[in-house]
């Protein structure tokens, strides 16, 4: 699942995803949305933006390890700066790994490689 409110990171994550192999890759422009979403369909990755209205990034986050089903999901943040602050209340929240705004598709490959090993 990736979470962005902007459709082209949306998009160019997606395509990035489906080239290294995942299946049945979802996006959602809005986190509450998402969340609903993979209650309901669950996946075993979601990469979600920080910045976002309504509910940002650690909501986001905070809601899907809280609930006893999806918690343990592999969540990846994206992030438009690497605020400390940002980065450390992540990881105090469980966040498995993050990736800085703009990145390449091979960084992307890198942190999700770091968390499910290498990708075939």
């Amino acid at each position: 699942m990736v979470v962005d409110d902007q459709t082209s990171m949306r998009a160019m994550i997606r395509r990035t995803l489906q080239d290294l192999g995942f299946r049945d890759v979802r996006d959602k422009a809005d986190a509450a949305e998402a969340l609903d979403d993979v209650r309901v369909n669950r996946v075993h990755l979601i990469i979600s933006d920080y910045n976002m209205p309504d509910m940002d990034g650690l909501q986001f986050l905070q809601e899907v390890r809280k609930d006893a089903v999806i918690g343990k999901t592999v969540f990846i943040m994206l992030t438009a700066s690497a605020e400390k602050e940002i980065v450390q209340k992540a990881a105090e929240m469980g966040v498995n790994n993050y990736v800085v705004k703009p990145f390449t598709p091979a960084a992307l490959k890198e942190k999700i490689e770091r968390v499910f090993g290498a990708l075939t």
